[in-house]
């Protein structure tokens, strides 16, 4: 199966970790050249050409919410998205939660301190930037250390998909000078160093530091 997209996308490297804790094999392919300049494939796997987008054979599919339950069904074991009523609607919650309240939070930030910068070549908006993390991002921050439950995973004690959806979003905030501060949300910051530590999501995150490394030097 071909995954196409950057794992510096929160919603890619969530697709990423989901596959690799189930042991799903994905290849990952840029969606096209130059910025704007997308491939056929791509175009023809996401309408709205947006990453991700999934090319298994002959079916095509875009959007992370929908290509994560594409491969649970495909695989449903270790079973990522529980069966369970209260606990598959809190996985749906927080999987939305991460992708329309924290991913627009930070996106805000990473485009215009890293996208713009370095892969447009035009400098970003700092005050877009600045007036996000000051502002929308300390709520955030607070919800979550409000509900990390002491098993250090958000729904039925282990791990679902409502944290890969959460860490995500979060692996970013390095790249943009920005971080989760540990004496404010000292349950926060342990419980996403662990979830990102884990194999799923550990080698793109050190692909992706090494990237920008570059990038920048």
């Amino acid at each position: 199966m071909i995954l196409y997209g950057s794992s510096l996308s929160p919603l890619v490297r969530k697709v990423l970790a989901f596959a690799g804790e189930k042991g799903m094999a994905l290849e990952l392919q840029p969606t096209g050249g130059a910025p704007g300049q997308h491939s056929p494939e791509f175009i023809a796997a996401s309408p709205l050409r947006k990453m991700p987008a999934l090319r298994d054979g002959d079916f095509t599919l875009a959007d992370s919410s929908a290509i994560v339950h594409y491969l649970e069904a495909l695989q449903p074991e270790p079973n990522l998205i529980p069966v369970e009523p209260r606990a598959r609607g809190s996985v749906i919650w927080f999987e939305e939660y991460g992708d329309t309240v924290l991913m627009p939070c930070g996106g805000k930030m990473f485009f215009n301190r890293v996208v713009a910068p370095t892969f447009l070549g035009r400098p970003g908006d700092p005050v877009i930037a600045d007036t996000a993390e000051r502002d929308e991002l300390p709520p955030i921050l607070a919800y979550l250390e409000s509900v990390i439950p002491d098993s250090g995973f958000l729904v039925e004690d282990r791990l679902t998909l409502a944290d890969l959806a959460i860490a995500s979003p979060l692996a970013n905030l390095p790249y943009m000078a920005s971080g989760i501060d540990a004496g404010r949300y000292p349950r926060l910051a342990a419980y996403v160093a662990a979830i990102l530590s884990r194999p799923s999501f550990a080698p793109w995150i050190e692909r992706e530091t090494a990237l920008l490394a570059k990038l920048a030097a």
